[in-house]
């Protein structure tokens, strides 16, 4: 990362690119007992998040992600009710899962709470669910949680991770996704946000890898931009048994608000290029 004549910039000298984005100004930046935390207000973004050096999400763009990591996995589901949402301390995925009335419990497992209460700050129309009476904070570590969460007890979990670096690296192993598949009922939802395709698919592979060696018997991953994300083009990979059904009528009548997924944009997702069709199990 560096800060350089008013340009933020992300840079990964292992894939060769960076990333730069206009700061009008810093806005916050902190160290907690997990990461740096700062916030950036940009000319053409809005409000910046960076943890690390590593840009989470931008006002402008943010929608895209938090929408696909949300709504297809919820539409898969047969009749989702109890929901976590592992990570995601900035809201974002929360507040779109809190759009679906027939949830009975959802629950946020975040490690650092200066996330969440900075993205209230800094990022409120990402925090308008939090005081949603069906959510639970647990502001703990989402590895040693799912390790003792009880077996059956939820429906879908979705893992809004950072990078698999450091803390995180955990929440891409076959331990982790184990107890994911302990704590699923029998028709329950994993879903992974799994990088760039283009620029991960080693991890990618390994995703799908470690998903079926902890007991899933079907992965399938589905593609999205993120314009502020390396190569602006981004993947979630989904695990359970049943993943090809699609509620695309529920999709279609939802009284949800959403401004870039809808049932064809879920379809589509599905639909990858031949580089990943050879480099995916089937």
């Amino acid at each position: 990362m560096s800060l350089d004549r008013n340009w933020f910039t992300e840079t990964s000298s292992q894939n060769g690119i960076a990333f730069s984005l206009h700061i009008i100004a810093k806005l916050h930046e902190e160290q907690t007992s997990f990461q740096n935390i700062a916030i950036y207000q940009t000319t053409e973004f809005g409000n910046l998040m960076v943890l690390d050096g590593y840009v989470m999400l931008s006002d402008r763009d943010n929608f895209i992600y938090h929408e696909m990591m949300t709504h297809p996995v919820l539409f898969t589901h047969p009749k989702p009710k109890r929901v976590a949402i592992i990570g995601g301390g900035d809201c974002g995925a929360l507040r779109e899962v809190a759009k679906h009335s027939g949830l009975e419990q959802i629950i946020q497992i975040e490690i650092d709470e200066r996330v969440t209460r900075l993205a209230e700050q800094y990022f409120p129309t990402l925090c308008e669910s939090n005081h949603d009476s069906r959510i639970n904070f647990k502001f703990t570590d989402a590895i040693q949680w799912m390790a003792n969460a009880p077996t059956d007890s939820l429906d879908v979990i979705i893992v809004d991770s950072t990078d698999p670096l450091g803390h995180a690296e955990g929440l891409f192993t076959t331990d982790f996704f184990r107890d994911c598949r302990r704590v699923l009922d029998s028709k329950g939802l994993l879903l992974q946000q799994t990088e760039s395709p283009l620029l991960h698919l080693p991890l990618l592979q390994s995703t799908h890898k470690f998903m079926r060696e902890a007991g899933f018997t079907s992965t399938r991953t589905l593609q999205f931009p993120v314009p502020v994300y390396p190569s602006g083009w981004w993947t979630a990979t989904m695990a359970g048994d049943n993943i090809t059904h699609f509620r695309k009528d529920d999709a279609d009548n939802a009284t949800i608000n959403t401004s870039y997924y809808n049932s064809a944009i879920q379809v589509a997702s599905f639909v990858l290029p031949n580089f990943l069709l050879e480099a995916l199990p089937e």
